[in-house]
């Protein structure tokens, strides 16, 4: 009982209560390890997370923002999800950085698709964190109900950690489930291990320095970015106990697809 009246100073009392209400299932379903790792500060960060099912869309922000004071995380999301009636108005709450990419099952939601802005979203959301706002990823880029490993990331999250030179706070989320029947359950008990900060700043520096509009620049950013990108995503392999392919193995693979010269010039 203890535990559901955790102040929270950065809410209002409404959104302290609707908070603590959305917070019942983590109190019944979700263990935590790592808390000591979170920023006992305001400046932003990134958080990584692996991605396994729906539930976390909801389950992990608020269990974030509970444990976070009532700081909220802004989460990159598809933009559908605020399209929900209910659902909306608690993701506008965090913020979001919406991604436009995907189309929505349903009709009436697709038909109110926006109009892509004109920033792509690692501008976006280092837009955010210049504002002081921390951020939220999923770097495999959609649900990976693979128990045992891994999907390949984007290398989104490298290009925002080098471009705005603030830490990544690695997040894995596992399933008792998983390891006792392996699969990943739709809803159920849940693991979040919070790992230590991890820092950048030096690969950070070098590519700020590749200013230059030219191919060759362009391709040693999206190099820098991809390295960044698998050290994080090592990392969630460690706390969320998937396995993840080596990045020679992703190389391998590259080596044998024919990209264009304007497709490896692409951030």
């Amino acid at each position: 009982m203890k535990q559901l009246f955790k102040p929270l100073p950065h809410l209002s009392p409404v959104w302290s209560l609707l908070v603590r209400f959305l917070m019942l299932p983590n109190f019944l379903l979700t263990r935590a390890e790592g808390l000591e790792h979170l920023p006992a500060t305001k400046d932003p960060f990134i958080f990584a997370f692996n991605h396994n099912n729906s539930a976390e869309a909801l389950m992990v922000p608020i269990f974030f923002i509970y444990h976070l004071g009532g700081h909220t995380i802004s989460f990159v999301i598809d933009w559908m999800y605020g399209r929900l009636p209910v659902l909306g108005s608690i993701m506008d709450m965090i913020e979001p950085v919406y991604v436009y990419t995907k189309r929505s099952p349903i009709r009436w939601i697709e038909s109110s698709r926006p109009v892509r802005t004109a920033e792509n979203t690692a501008q976006r959301c280092c837009r955010k964190i210049a504002a002081g706002r921390s951020i939220g990823i999923f770097p495999e880029g959609k649900r990976n109900r693979n128990p045992d490993t891994l999907s390949r990331a984007r290398s989104g999250i490298g290009h925002i950690a080098l471009e705005s030179g603030v830490e990544v706070i690695p997040v894995g989320i596992d399933f008792p489930l998983r390891r006792e029947k392996g699969r990943i359950p739709v809803f159920g008990r849940t693991i979040i291990r919070i790992g230590n900060p991890m820092d950048f700043s030096g690969y950070s520096e070098e590519y700020r320095s590749l200013t230059g509009k030219g191919c060759e620049e362009a391709q040693q950013r999206n190099r820098l970015a991809m390295k960044v990108t698998h050290t994080v995503m090592s990392r969630l392999s460690d706390l969320s106990g998937k396995g993840y392919r080596p990045v020679e193995e992703f190389a391998a693979t590259a080596h044998h697809q024919p990209q264009t010269r304007e497709k490896l010039c692409q951030l």
